[in-house]
């Protein structure tokens, strides 16, 4: 189902347990929510509570790349 630019997983590390799990992303949040922007404010808003500290640890890094990371797409010139 996924086409160009995605794998349809994310990967979550615990710092503080040291483990890692993968998960599938779900088709419809990379429909909804493009890149990795998109991604990363979809995630914080559903598992972050606000007023959360912004280093304390029940907080998330969030590393997420878009579609086109990797690619020449954005380079191209535009006739």
């Amino acid at each position: 189902m996924y086409q160009v630019g995605y794998t349809g997983k994310v990967l979550r590390i615990d710092l503080t347990n040291r483990t890692a799990r993968e998960e599938q992303l779900p088709v419809e949040m990379a429909r909804d929510f493009i890149g990795g922007a998109g991604f990363g404010i979809k995630y914080l808003f559903d598992e972050v509570k606000a007023g959360t500290d912004a280093l304390g640890p029940e907080n998330k890094l969030i590393f997420a790349s878009g579609p086109f990371t990797g690619t020449h797409y954005l380079c191209q010139r535009i006739p």
